[in-house]
C-alpha cells in the first residue's frame, strides 16, 4: 500500500470517528512528532534517577572491574582500564555527582559507558545501563533546579519518553573548559580537603591545585595529567607506572603473568624497551607484547631441539641408576620438546624404562601431538638413532620413544594424580598460570618431586627459595634441586 494511501485511510477514519478538524489537526501534529526522531540518546541510571547522554558521546558500552588504582588522582577517579590495548581513565559519575556508593565486592563488575569527548576516551561508571532513546530535540525542556543533587549547570536539559523523565547530561561541559568556573569560585580559598563546604569532587580537585600554587585547568586536562604516567626517564615513580601498564598488558594482550618467577626478566626488558622505544614504551597490541616476549622463551623452544641443547640437557641430568625414569612435561605443546626429552632421557639411562606425563591445555595440539610428523632432514641429525622408517619411506620415532610417552589433556593447576616423579620438565609454563594458583603449583612440584629430582623451567625464570628449592647450575642450563 503506497503512503498516499494510509494517510487517506488514517484520515478517513479520524472524519468517520467524528473529529473535528481542529482535532484531526491536533492530532495529525503528534503523529508527525512522534515519528520525526532527530536526537538519540542512551539510558542509565543513577541512585534510582533516570539519566541520558547524546548517543554520539557514546562508544560502546561494556562491563567490567578490576581497574588498575593510580595514586594522587581525582577522587572519581577510580582507576584505569585496558580497552583492547587503549589505556582509559574510569571515572565513577556516582562520586562525581556526591551520590552514595554502595559497597560491592571486588571481583564484581561495573556498568560502562564508554565515551569520546574532544578526541579523549573514559569509561564512566554508572548502577544500570538501560536503552537507546530517541526524540525530537524541540521536546528537550530547560533544566529546572529541583535537581538539586546536581549541579545544573552539568545538565542540558530533561525530556520525557514512554512516561519516563530523563535528565539529558552535558557531557562537554562536564569534561571540558567549563567547568573552569569551579576553580574560579575557590581560587581564593585556602581550606583542608576535607572541611565540608567544598563538597563537590571537582571543587574540592580545584582546592588542592590552588594549595599547590598551580593553576587552574578544566576537569578533562586534571582527569587526564593525574592518570596519565610519566614519560619514562623523567621520574621514578613515571617509570615504575609505566611498568605496571606494561604487566598488565602482558596478561591482557598474551595472558602472561608477572611474578617473583620473572619479575627480574621483566624489569630488566623493559629497560632495554624503554631506551629502544622512549616515551612510546607502552604495549598497544597483541603484535607489541609478542615483540616484548621474543627474548623471554627458552632455547628451541616449540621446536626441534638443536644438538648443543640436548648436550646441555643430557649434561645437567644426575646420575639415576632405577629401573624406571618418571617424567612430568607438563606444557607439552605440540609434542616437540617432548620427543626431544624422550630421546635424550633414553641415550641418558638406557639401562631404565622412561615414562613420561606429557599435559597440556591445547586440547588441538595435544590430540596431534602423537601423529607429529618428523622432517626427511632429521635421518641425519642427532635424532637418526631413535627414528624408524614407514612402509611408505617417511620417517617417524621408533615404538620405544613412542611407548614411552603418554600424552594427556590436562592443567596442571588441577589435581594431578601422578607418581613420584624423577623430573619435572615445565619450561616457560609458569608465566601462564595465575599467580593465585602458581604457589599450589609450586607446592605440587615439590611434592611430586623425588628427594634426588630435578627441576627444570624456563631459562628466564627463577625459582624462589621459599618453594622448597634450591638452584643446581650446569653448564648453560640451570636446575633445582629439593632442599
Amino acid at each position: 500500500m503506497k503512503l498516499e494511501s494510509i494517510l487517506v485511510s488514517d484520515e478517513s477514519t479520524m472524519v468517520d470517528a467524528g473529529y473535528s478538524v481542529a482535532e484531526r489537526d491536533l492530532r495529525e501534529d503528534d503523529r508527525q512528532k512522534q515519528v520525526t526522531v532527530d536526537f538519540k540518546m542512551v539510558t542509565f541510571s543513577l541512585s534510582g534517577k533516570e539519566y541520558a547522554i547524546d548517543i554520539m558521546n557514546v562508544k560502546e558500552i561494556a562491563k567490567a572491574g578490576h581497574f588498575t588504582y593510580v595514586p594522587n588522582t581525582l577522587s572519581f577517579v577510580v582507576g584505569v582500564y585496558n580497552l583492547r590495548g587503549e589505556i582509559i581513565p574510569i571515572l565513577d559519575m556516582r562520586i562525581f555527582f556526591g551520590i552514595p556508593v554502595q559497597e560491592k565486592n571486588d571481583s564484581a563488575l561495573e556498568n560502562l559507558l564508554i565515551l569520546s569527548v574532544e578526541e579523549q576516551t573514559f569509561g564512566i561508571i554508572v548502577d544500570k545501563i538501560d536503552k537507546v532513546v530517541g526524540v525530537q530535540k524541540s521536546n528537550i525542556q530547560p533544566p529546572h533546579p529541583l535537581f538539586s543533587d546536581i549541579n545544573i549547570k552539568y545538565i542540558s536539559g530533561v525530556v520525557e519518553s514512554e512516561k519516563r523523565l530523563y535528565i539529558l547530561l552535558d557531557i562537554h561541559r562536564i569534561f571540558t573548559k567549563g567547568t573552569t568556573e569551579a576553580a574560579k569560585k575557590v581560587e581564593n580559598v585556602v581550606v583542608n580537603d576535607r572541611r565540608p563546604q567544598i563538597e563537590h569532587p571537582v571543587q574540592r580537585a580545584f582546592v588542592s591545585k590552588v594549595e599547590a600554587g598551580a593553576e587552574s585547568s578544566s576537569v578533562s586536562s586534571e582527569v587526564k595529567s593525574s592518570i596519565e604516567p610519566s614519560v619514562p626517564g623523567t621520574s621514578s615513580a613515571g617509570s615504575d607506572q609505566n611498568l605496571q601498564f606494561v604487566i598488565e598488558n602482558l596478561k591482557t594482550f598474551r595472558n602472561f603473568n608477572v611474578s617473583e618467577i620473572n619479575k627480574a626478566w621483566v624489569s630488566k626488558r623493559f629497560e632495554e624497551w624503554k631506551a629502544s622505544r622512549g616515551s612510546n614504551c607502552q604495549l598497544k597490541s597483541e603484535a607489541d607484547a609478542m615483540e616484548f616476549l621474543g627474548q623471554y622463551w627458552s632455547t628451541s623452544n616449540d621446536t626441534w631441539w638443536t644438538k648443543e641443547y640436548a648436550d646441555a640437557v643430557a649434561k645437567i641430568l644426575p646420575d639415576n641408576a632405577a629401573k624406571q625414569i618418571v617424567v612430568w612435561n607438563p606444557g607439552c605443546g605440540k609434542g616437540y620438546e617432548t620427543y626431544c626429552l624422550a630421546c635424550v632421557l633414553t641415550e641418558r639411562y638406557p639401562d631404565s624404562k622412561i615414562k613420561i606425563y606429557a599435559q597440556d591445555v591445547d586440547l588441538l595440539s595435544i590430540s596431534n601431538a602423537p601423529m607429529l610428523n618428523v622432517p626427511d632432514n632429521m635421518g641425519d641429525s642427532w635424532f637418526a638413532p631413535f627414528l624408524s622408517k614407514t612402509a611408505s619411506g617417511k620417517l617417524t620415532f621408533s615404538g620405544q620413544i613412542k611407548d614411552s610417552i603418554m600424552f594427556e589433556y590436562h592443567d596442571c593447576q588441577h589435581t594431578n594424580a601422578l607418581p613420584v616423579t624423577d623430573l619435572i620438565f615445565a619450561r616457560d609454563i609458569l608465566p601462564f598460570i595465575d599467580n593465585d594458583c602458581l604457589k599450589n603449583v609450586l607446592s605440587d612440584f615439590e611434592e611430586k618431586l623425588k628427594g634426588n629430582g630435578l627441576l627444570i623451567v624456563g631459562e628466564n625464570e627463577v625459582i624462589p627459595g621459599s618453594s622448597g628449592f634450591v638452584e643446581n647450575t650446569v653448564g648453560m642450563l640451570t636446575a633445582y634441586n629439593k632442599q
